[in-house]
């Protein structure tokens, strides 16, 4: 993959959103028994967008230069959106309203020393910094253990991505609920080539995973997005079994483009005994191997 086209990125979009809306879930009376699309007609979404059809045709065939945001929150609310794809659409604007796209900060590849000062406080839950594209940029203690078998790849900076698509026994096992993550990794993805066309590592690890895995593509062409939330991620961990941890991912508003990650459990519950002996073995690991021949 050379680059991540946006205009094509538009069409691909809004087309699949308006596939999946049947005129009955979208209010439309739906006339005549033979329909030639599998859910609205571009005139239907003109029409429940309140723009003439030719404007909307123009902006399914790529072209969001002239939209306001008036104008896609009108588009959003006729496809029913939610948060992600709405935010994912108007990213998609910005970046066709100029020839080369919004100017952005190249996505980071290292952290500054503060910020691992930050993860080191965190002594108790597994804390990590990574990027849109899923590289590991660092990590505390605790979360190097926890995520070992993802760093288990010599490939630097580890991701996640490649992790998930690229060694897939090995994430099978570790990820528990692996096909939803499979679609969360796609996803995310796909809402920051919207903010991001042009960023170059993102293009080289599309490609990457494109060419390399067949259920990457299929779940890159969904167009399906996904915004980086608090939730549950349930793991299975090689030394200490499974792992149940509530998950907050928070942007760093000085570093834009940056994700802290955050592992915690309730106390007293299963997952954070796991925890606590997760970080007795990481200690272990860090202590010198004793020399047990007779040296007297």
């Amino acid at each position: 993959m050379a680059t991540i086209d946006p205009r094509a990125e538009i069409k691909e979009f809004l087309s699949s959103r308006r596939a999946r809306i049947t005129p009955e879930r979208a209010g439309l009376p739906a006339y005549g028994g033979n329909r030639r699309v599998t859910g609205l007609r571009r005139e239907e979404v003109a029409l429940l967008a309140g723009v003439s059809v030719d404007y909307y045709v123009r902006m399914e065939r790529g072209s969001l230069t002239g939209a306001s945001d008036g104008v896609l929150d009108a588009v959003a609310s006729a496809l029913q959106l939610d948060e992600a794809e709405r935010d994912h659409l108007f990213h998609l604007a910005r970046q066709s309203r100029t020839p080369s796209g919004p100017r952005r900060r190249r996505p980071s590849v290292t952290v500054r020393p503060a910020l691992q000062q930050v993860l080191d406080a965190i002594t108790d839950a597994p804390a990590w910094i990574c990027n849109g594209r899923y590289d590991v940029l660092a990590l505390n203690r605790l979360a190097g253990a926890l995520y070992s078998p993802v760093l288990a790849e010599t490939r630097r900076p580890a991701n996640t991505a490649r992790f998930v698509y690229l060694h897939s026994e090995a994430a099978r096992t570790f990820f528990v609920d692996y096909d939803q993550i499979a679609c969360d990794v796609a996803a995310k993805l796909r809402m920051e080539a919207g903010r991001n066309p042009h960023d170059k590592g993102l293009i080289a690890l599309v490609g990457e995973l494109s060419t390399s895995s067949e259920l990457f593509r299929r779940r890159w062409a969904s167009q399906d997005v996904r915004l980086h939330r608090s939730g549950r991620k349930r793991l299975h961990h090689p030394v200490v079994g499974r792992l149940d941890l509530d998950v907050e991912s928070m942007e760093l508003p000085a570093e834009p483009g940056l994700l802290l990650n955050v592992y915690t459990a309730p106390a007293g519950t299963a997952t954070a005994d796991g925890l606590a002996l997760l970080a007795s073995w990481a200690a272990s690991q860090d202590e010198p191997a004793t020399d047990t021949r007779d040296l007297s």
